[in-house]
């Protein structure tokens, strides 16, 4: 008999072979999903998906993929310690062509043809980058100049780079600045915390066959979120290796025994002592007082329902409820619109949305906002307001109460 007859299981509930079944929607890999997704929207969409090994991101690539409408021509690239041409060469194989034996204009111009002609029958294409922190910068270079074919009308060619943490580090060079322009939407997929580690594994569970709450208890739980830190595949190990442990002893649940069984056996070390990541990514961020350099209001027939406040970066409004501002509406689309705040102020862009994004009643497909901007989104208006002038008046009065 096996564990997975002993605890009843259909399958083996903790694999760590990728399978999109199993994939558990936590707020950040529903967020990450809706990023991809706006690739598919927006003509130049360019998006930069991040994440610790084990975190996921090559399951929810699978499941953005399964997820694709026959409109779109995708190729994947996994393999990414490559020369320019090596590149170039892997990315054509990929869409169906025998590019060897090729001088690199000639594997330009086959791509080039490709893509004007895909877009001429009405096709999206879509290059998916995997293990994109491993590209060299002259490859990261050639994925910048591809960005930029186009038709008279728009660029042809969507782009997803998917890699772990130093891929963050590597595009914040001041040599890829012109790439980092193109990128319209970035984000980064961390561990789970105590209470989406239980409902991971609850997940798993009930995909595989068991719906018994009880068979890992409360003490379980803890000691799997402290050696493991909220990292998938860690949990996918630990569990596994705790339910033989359980099993071996004839045992119907899974407890602090049976964990700590599994940690010796793995020698693992509790997870912010190994590696300092959990602790890390648990501290909260300190913020200083004047990060906040704008705040949007959400109103309905004038009257006020909610209020948010940002600082530098994008966010998405609609009426899913990963969206940054999440507003329940019929008139509201599912991922409707893209506020991106910066230094020079707001700009808002409609994401192909049903029913527009309207500026002064005039429907608008991406325009700068100024301080006081109404911005309607069905029976909803969003609210504009710049808070750097108002930290600056701040800021300058305490000055001015220190000097008296």
């Amino acid at each position: 008999m096996s564990y997975t007859d002993h605890f009843k299981f259909a399958e083996q509930p903790f694999r760590l072979t990728p399978d999109p079944e199993f994939l558990y929607w936590s707020k950040q890999h529903a967020r990450a999903k809706a990023y991809m997704e706006s690739t598919i929207w927006l003509a130049d969409g360019f998006v930069v998906i991040t994440g610790e090994i084990g975190s996921g991101k090559t399951t929810l690539l699978q499941s953005f993929l399964a997820d694709l409408g026959d409109d779109v021509v995708y190729a994947v690239v996994s393999q990414t310690q490559l020369s320019p041409t090596q590149f170039l060469q892997a990315v054509l194989t990929e869409f169906g062509f025998k590019p060897f034996n090729k001088r690199k204009v000639e594997l330009l111009d086959m791509l080039n043809m490709f893509l004007i002609e895909q877009y001429s029958n009405g096709k999206k294409v879509l290059l998916i980058v995997d293990e994109a922190q491993n590209l060299s910068m002259r490859v990261l270079e050639e994925i910048r100049m591809l960005s930029g074919i186009e038709t008279h009308k728009e660029k042809v060619l969507r782009i997803i780079l998917a890699g772990q943490p130093e891929l963050k580090e590597t595009l914040e060079s001041p040599k890829l600045k012109q790439l980092m322009q193109r990128v319209r939407l970035r984000f980064h997929v961390g561990p789970l915390d105590k209470r989406e580690t239980r409902e991971y594994i609850a997940h798993r569970l009930s995909i595989a066959g068991r719906t018994d709450p009880g068979l890992f208890t409360d003490e379980a739980f803890e000691l799997i979120h402290r050696y493991t830190g909220g990292v998938p595949r860690l949990i996918n190990t630990l569990c596994d290796t705790a339910l033989l442990c359980a099993f071996a002893d004839e045992k119907d649940t899974v407890d602090g025994k049976d964990l700590a069984a599994a940690v010796e056996e793995l020698s693992w070390r509790e997870h912010e002592q190994s590696t300092g990541r959990f602790k890390e990514l648990m501290q909260p961020v300190p913020v200083a007082d004047n990060s906040h350099i704008c705040r949007i209001e959400v109103r309905s027939k004038g009257k006020l329902l909610s209020e948010h406040v940002f600082g530098p970066g994008r966010i998405i409004v609609g009426r899913s409820s990963d969206n940054e501002i999440f507003i329940k509406s019929k008139f509201v689309s599912r991922h409707h619109a893209q506020l991106t705040f910066d230094e020079t102020g707001c700009t808002i862009e409609d994401l192909n949305s049903t029913n527009g994004v309207y500026v002064d009643e005039r429907r608008v497909k991406k325009v700068r906002l100024a301080s006081g901007d109404s911005v309607s989104l069905g029976i909803h208006d969003l609210v504009y307001f710049d808070l750097r002038q108002a930290n600056e008046n701040r800021d300058q009065s305490t000055v001015r109460e220190n000097q008296a």
